[in-house]
């Protein structure tokens, strides 16, 4: 069946120190004291029904299949932090023993979905796909799980599976709401009958003009930086209308978002639950603020497991509105570092990244080609005579709604419309949004790939024709290795031939 998956790299700090896992414990056995069952590569079963390795300098948790049902983007991220959850209650308990004191800081997260691709069309492939995806998903993923301190969103076409790469999110919401957005865009899209650029055109995605994503730093795929946009969208105001589109028009990154979620709706719905959905569009309305909003990165970031869990919500984002503005609760933390450092940082990158692009365009006798199927329409005029996607700053807390003077009533000019009036920012700050709350757990089943992991992990053996079979491993993630008891003889079953087995697992 066509499932989802997530993936959660963390970096780990030990006595205030950042370690490498595989040079500082090996093995996560080093740590992890209950059994774990054996997969292929590195990686290991977790008694929760997900892996966990070492990866390149970080620890990496990944979640079981779950299939493409109502709800499953909140099953796959409760699966997550179930597994964050045992990590976590296990690096406590190597505290204990061994007296040193370990923290999981958030690096990263891969939002998988399954990509059913047919063997005749050819020209809707994975990688067709996922280039069409790269145009799509960073803008409104950096909105609903970013941070002003992140730096890109990619996606990466995986064989039989579409990846979206972006920062770890600490607030389970908030990674609720964008698996939710990335999930119901993906199948809606693949579902498309051309994975030709010109179809968003036609079907009337907004797509930021003169924009090209990257080469993806890691594998095959694509990668938007702050730096390939005129303008970083994490540290911007997220309500300036300074993001010119295809068609003309100057929005907001919230407003471009929200259009992208209004116009596959349907397909979120589809793969969502009404908490999520009503979650996904209060941020897209603003009615719940996005990390993007925050002065800064939450320090949640640097202590994952610990400043939050499942069932909970981050304190940063119980901000209420005050003034036009976010007043912050008194338990707010940020993470360790100057913000203002890190935007100079990555303004030295972007000047870094233009550099290289007049080298390589010098090189090639002239500049990269844009994607150009038609002139974009001339800019709107404003009644007030001012240019309708002017571009307008993008500080954090933004300026004057106005752009031109106030209405002169005397003279003979006739009297401006204000509803016509360009503005700098795209809304106002609601004056009592809802509080944000945790999302309710008593309402959300377990899939019937999750409980087929939960089985494997449990202990107990397999029923099948009237003898005993152990799990003993697993072969990727859809097929599972058993030992026959009576004679050791091993045994692959794949994990669709275990769904709707319950009665058929005994303890020994």
């Amino acid at each position: 069946m066509p499932a989802v998956g997530m993936e959660a790299e963390f970096v780990v700090w030990v006595d205030g120190e950042r370690v490498k896992p595989e040079t500082y414990w090996k093995d996560p056995t080093a740590f992890i004291r209950p059994p774990m069952m054996r997969r292929s590569g590195s990686s290991s079963q977790l008694p929760t029904g997900g892996a966990i390795y070492f990866d390149a300098g970080v620890v990496e948790v990944v979640t079981p299949l779950i299939e493409l049902a109502p709800g499953c983007t909140a099953r796959v991220v409760r699966s997550l932090w179930e597994q964050i959850e045992f990590l976590r209650e296990q690096l406590d308990r190597w505290e204990g023993r061994s007296g040193h004191r370990a923290r999981l800081e958030g690096w990263s997260a891969h939002y998988n979905v399954s990509f059913e691709e047919s063997a005749v069309d050819r020209g809707r492939g994975v990688d067709e796909l996922a280039l069409l995806l790269a145009y799509t998903l960073p803008m409104p993923v950096a909105l609903l799980g970013s941070n002003r301190r992140s730096t890109g969103v990619g996606v990466r076409p995986r064989q039989n599976r579409i990846e979206v790469t972006g920062d770890f999110t600490p607030d389970p919401g908030l990674t609720i709401a964008t698996a939710s957005f990335i999930v119901g865009v993906v199948r809606a899209m693949e579902a498309w009958p051309s994975y030709e650029k010109a179809v968003l055109d036609g079907r009337g995605v907004a797509v930021l003009d003169g924009v090209m994503p990257g080469k993806h730093t890691s594998r095959h795929g694509w990668l938007l930086r702050d730096y390939h946009l005129p303008r970083s969208p994490f540290t911007c105001n997220v309500d300036a209308r300074v993001w010119p589109t295809r068609d003309g028009r100057a929005i907001s990154l919230r407003a471009l978002a929200r259009e992208q979620a209004w116009l596959f709706r349907h397909s979120i719905r589809r793969y969502a639950d009404p908490f999520s959905v009503r979650l996904l569009f209060g941020v897209l309305e603003g009615q719940t603020p996005s990390l993007l909003e925050l002065p800064d990165r939450p320090g949640a970031y640097e202590d994952v497991g610990r400043a939050c869990r499942w069932g909970q919500v981050l304190p940063e984002l119980q901000a209420v509105p005050r003034d036009g503005r976010w007043a912050l609760p008194p338990e707010a933390s940020w993470s360790s570092g100057s913000f203002e450092r890190y935007v100079a940082r990555r303004e030295r990158e972007r000047h870094a990244h233009h550099r290289r692009q007049q080298r390589e365009a010098k090189r090639a006798g002239g500049g990269r080609r844009r994607w150009a199927l038609r002139p974009a329409p001339t800019p709107m005029v404003a009644a007030a005579g001012t240019v309708a996607n002017d571009p307008a700053p993008s500080g954090y807390r933004g300026q004057d709604r106005r752009v031109g003077p106030p209405d002169d009533i005397g003279g003979d000019e006739p009297a401006v419309n204000r509803r016509r009036r360009p503005r700098v920012l795209e809304r106002r700050i609601p004056t009592l949004p809802p509080k944000p709350t945790p999302f309710p757990d008593r309402f959300l089943s377990r899939s019937a790939y999750e409980r087929v992991f939960l089985n494997l992990v449990s202990g107990r053996r397999l029923l099948e024709g009237g003898k005993s079979y152990t799990p003993t491993g697993m072969r990727g993630w859809y097929h599972a290795v058993f030992r026959r008891d009576s004679d050791g003889r091993e045994q692959v079953f794949s994990i669709d031939e275990l769904i709707g087995r319950k009665s058929d697992w005994r303890w020994p």
